[in-house]
């Protein structure tokens, strides 16, 4: 299917509306885009098709928003309250946050050069990608929770973490998170373009959220304010297996 009848077809089913998130896991479990089809960022290209829909159609759009980040059919919403400025609204802002992920493995990682591939992928079916030369901060994470909080400004994050299995924390993390400035693009690759001047609330407000999302301070209730970024989930490097039936089969040879 296209995009644009793909979203059609999950929010007709919903009973109620949709996070753009979700309507995107809905199009990837129903294989109504797949593979190569549902890019490096479906989830944002559904936002992105949505926007694009209110912005050209405008009243003419099947779609309505119904809150932030949330989506009905225009038919199935008739009957709702929904204020022109939810209408009006076409993009979700991120903030300085783009892109992050949450207790990646390192063991999934193959640490043997200095730039290693950090690889990702939005959702399950979509594709990788390699967030190695991504910039932001970083945690650390052992088995007690926060071990060490770090950023990435000259050095980017593969150089960071590979500087991480050779210095004094070498042999005390297992895991780590990672919340990047960098946005993905369809294709999967990373835009490092410069973002706009950024004013001070929405700093503060994203180094919060930052700090909410990344400690989990048993006080907070909710994520940051205006922390709106996309989450991507570990993948394993190839190459890591790779290595590991490598390393069996000259054991099992040693052994006969």
């Amino acid at each position: 299917m296209e995009w644009k009848d793909a979203i059609k077809t999950v929010l007709q089913d919903a009973k109620e509306p949709m996070h753009y998130t979700e309507i995107a896991d809905q199009i990837a479990q129903r294989t109504l885009r797949a593979g190569a089809d549902l890019g490096a960022t479906p989830a944002s290209t559904v936002n992105s098709i949505l926007a694009t829909s209110f912005k050209n159609e405008g009243d003419s759009s099947p779609f309505l928003r119904t809150s932030r980040g949330y989506y009905t059919l225009r038919s199935k919403g008739q009957q709702m309250t929904i204020g022109p400025e939810l209408e009006a609204e076409t993009s979700e802002a991120t903030g300085l946050v783009n892109a992050f992920g949450m207790f990646w493995e390192r063991s999934k990682v193959l640490w043997i050069t200095p730039q290693p591939k950090i690889l990702g992928q939005q959702q399950t079916g979509s594709g990788s990608v390699d967030f190695s030369e991504e910039k932001g901060v970083y945690l650390l994470h052992d088995s007690q929770g926060v071990l060490y909080v770090g950023r990435t400004t000259d050095q980017n994050l593969g150089k960071r973490l590979y500087q991480h299995t050779l210095d004094r924390l070498a042999g005390r993390w297992t895991r780590f998170s990672w919340f990047g400035v960098y946005p993905v693009e369809e294709n999967g690759t990373l835009n490092s373009a410069t973002p706009p001047n950024l004013d001070v609330d929405l700093v503060i407000s994203t180094m919060e959220a930052v700090l909410i999302e990344g400690l989990e301070p048993r006080q907070n209730r909710k994520r940051g304010d205006d922390f709106q970024a996309i989450e991507f989930n570990q993948v394993e490097d190839p190459e890591v297996e790779k290595r590991r039936r490598r390393m069996l089969l000259q054991e099992l040879s040693q052994k006969v």
